[in-house]
């Protein structure tokens, strides 16, 4: 949806860009149309998100920000530059359009949620436009899946205990090898799309192989099962790239790019206890910049960082291994 908006406003004459935290689908879409417009105006169409607290107010006619909810307040490698990246975007042009699910928040430093949208939008007095996006292509366009999957997770609640198994294919496997060989086997598929099956995981595990390429980064020896993460060289043309299906996806450099079939490994970092789901971000690996100050900020502010079940507010403690 988002590209076919700036496809639209640029074929309307105004200067627009595409804009995503998230290098992996800047690179997958200017790698389709390569071949079709030239290399420099291709470059001219694609934007990081951290570029902007240098630019001059209004310069853009339309800003199109892909997963605004991964937005950070600070840009630059050590996090030194600028002001709030939400900010920055809205003042650059005259009209910015957000992309944002509050519920795919990924890190401690992600702040693009709806309400920091709001009040950035009021303190430059900017007419809003609210737009829900009421249904959607991915999992077959299944409302009922996702519903049913906010009510699993705790998100939301809803009346969606199950849903229309006929609609797409759900399995849960055992083996993460087997998982795997599943998915090779969708990859090459004569009857499907090639190219579009890919596995993704949590980051529980380090990144052994960015030292080392013949390094294996997960390795799971119960299950006679090893992998390298998608973090190398190639890692933002993962989606599309010849033989990615044998590298594994980490949800940092996978999120926003689109798969036929995805196999998801369940990492030590989310557990099923007592009917529900229990997060331990401290089963995550520690190389995961992500949730480094999580313990600082769980002190601090307990209330936010304690378990509690979405649904009642009340604390949810496991004490147990998960």
């Amino acid at each position: 949806m988002a590209i076919n908006l700036l496809v639209e406003l640029t074929k309307r004459g105004l200067t627009t860009k595409y804009v995503s935290k998230n290098a992996a689908p800047r690179a997958v879409y200017a790698q389709k149309l390569a071949g079709h417009i030239r290399k420099y105006e291709i470059a001219g169409l694609f934007s990081g998100s951290g570029g902007f607290h240098t630019t001059e107010p209004n310069i853009f006619d339309v800003l199109v920000v892909d997963e605004a909810h991964r937005l950070n307040e600070k840009s630059g490698l050590y996090g030194n530059l600028g002001d709030n990246q939400v900010m920055e975007l809205i003042r650059s042009a005259r009209c910015t359009v957000f992309f944002v699910d509050d519920d795919q928040i990924v890190t401690l430093s992600d702040i693009g949620h709806t309400e920091e949208l709001r009040r950035w939008a009021a303190y430059f007095d900017a007419e809003v436009s609210l737009l829900e996006l009421s249904s959607q292509f991915r999992c077959a366009g299944s409302d009922g899946y996702i519903a049913w999957l906010d009510n699993l997770l705790g998100i939301r609640q809803t009346a969606n205990t199950d849903f229309d198994r006929g609609a797409f294919e759900f399995g849960i496997v055992d083996s993460p090898r087997d998982l795997h060989q599943l998915i090779r086997d969708k990859n090459h598929d004569k009857n499907h799309d090639n190219n579009k099956s890919r596995m993704v995981a949590g980051y529980c595990w380090d990144w052994k192989s960015k030292k080392d390429p013949n390094a294996w980064d997960i390795e799971i020896p119960e299950h006679d099962y090893r992998a390298q993460w998608n973090l190398g060289s190639d890692g933002s043309l993962w989606a599309i790239a010849d033989n990615s299906v044998e590298q594994v996806g980490c949800i940092h450099t996978s999120q926003g790019l689109e798969m036929d079939y995805v196999g998801v490994i369940i990492g030590p970092d989310l557990a099923w206890r007592d009917g529900r789901i229990v997060t331990d971000p401290s089963k995550r690996s520690k190389q995961d910049r992500s949730i480094w100050g999580y313990k600082s900020q769980a002190k601090s502010n307990p209330e936010v960082h304690n378990r509690v079940d979405r649904w009642t507010g009340q604390p949810f403690v496991d004490t147990r291994t998960p």
